[in-house]
């Protein structure tokens, strides 16, 4: 994993995550999980959201320009989540 990247673990059911050398974990490196949540919880959470609020920040991309999104993302200058979207509608 490269200098400052992220490992996110989000099976339900997982092996064991095997053993490495600690120095691996050197220059801001990161393993971590996400939640697992069922159905409900997702439904739960949609009811109580817009009290939040829940804000999202995205930006779009054309299908075609796919390459333009991942280079933005390597390069650290996303604002917020890349979106591809496949028609001008």
């Amino acid at each position: 994993m490269a200098k400052g990247g992220i490992v996110v673990c989000g099976g339900i059911h997982m092996s064991d995550i095997p053993s490495f050398p600690y120095q691996e974990l050197w220059n801001e490196r990161v393993i971590t999980s996400v939640a697992n949540l069922t159905r409900q919880d997702g439904e739960e959470f949609f009811k109580i959201a817009p009290r939040v609020p829940v804000k999202s920040k995205v930006e779009t991309f054309r299908l075609q320009d796919a390459n333009v999104a991942l280079e933005k993302f390597r390069a650290g200058k996303l604002s917020g989540t890349a979106v591809l979207k496949i028609s001008d509608q």
